[in-house]
C-alpha cells in the first residue's frame, strides 16, 4: 500500500484538523481577533505546521469558505437553497463562524485579490442555485412570472440576512415560519 497512501491520508487528517480549529477561532474572535497566536492555541499546532498547509490566514479563511460554499452548493443543487437555510437554523454551530462574513464585507470592498478569491468561491453555490431554479420552473413549480436571476437574487438577499441574524446569534424561533413563507413566495401558484 506505499508510503504515498498514509502520507496523504496524514496530510488531509492534518488539513481537516487546521481547519476545523480556525473555524473555531474565527467563531469566537472574528476574523482580525483571530491572531496567529490564537490560531496556534484553537489548532493545537505551531505556525510552521499551520503555515505549511495554508500559505497565511487568508488562504486558511477561504479554504473554510470554500468547504461552506461546497456543502452549500452540494445541498442546494438537490434541495434548493431554502433547505441550506433550514440547515444553518438546525445546526448554527456549523456556521458560527460566518459572523466573520461581517468582516468579509468590508474587505471586499476594499482588497481586490481577496475579492477575486472570493467570487470564485461563491459562484459554484451561485451555479448550483440557479441551474436548480431552472429545473424546479422548467418542472413548472416555480412562478414563471418573475425572472430566474430575480428570484435567485431575492433568495441571496434572503440567505444574507439569515447570516446575519445567525451571526448576531438572533435565530429566534419564527425564523423557520419566516423561510416557509419564502418558500411559498417563490412556488408556483395553484
Amino acid at each position: 500500500m506505499g508510503f504515498g497512501k498514509v502520507s496523504e491520508d496524514h496530510l488531509a487528517a492534518r488539513r481537516s484538523q487546521i481547519l476545523e480549529g480556525a473555524r473555531a477561532c474565527f467563531a469566537e474572535f472574528g476574523y482580525d481577533g483571530a491572531t496567529v497566536r490564537r490560531l496556534e492555541e484553537a489548532i493545537g499546532l505551531s505556525r510552521g505546521a499551520i503555515f505549511h498547509h495554508f500559505r497565511d490566514k487568508d488562504a486558511l479563511f477561504l479554504a473554510l469558505a470554500q468547504e461552506d460554499a461546497e456543502r452549500m452548493a452540494d445541498v442546494a443543487a438537490n434541495q434548493g437553497i431554502v433547505q441550506v437555510m433550514r440547515d444553518m437554523l438546525t445546526h448554527p454551530e456549523q456556521f458560527n463562524w460566518l459572523g466573520t462574513r461581517l468582516e468579509i464585507a468590508r474587505r471586499l470592498r476594499t482588497d481586490p485579490e481577496f475579492r477575486a478569491s472570493w467570487t470564485q468561491r461563491s459562484a459554484e453555490l451561485t451555479a448550483a442555485t440557479l441551474a436548480r431554479l431552472e429545473r424546479r420552473k422548467a418542472a413548472g413549480a416555480l412562478r414563471d412570472d418573475v425572472p430566474t436571476d430575480v428570484l435567485l437574487g431575492y433568495l441571496d438577499l434572503v440567505l444574507d440576512g439569515l447570516i446575519a441574524r445567525i451571526a448576531s446569534g438572533h435565530t429566534n424561533e419564527n425564523l423557520s415560519a419566516v423561510l416557509d413563507l419564502v418558500e411559498a413566495s417563490v412556488r408556483r401558484k395553484e
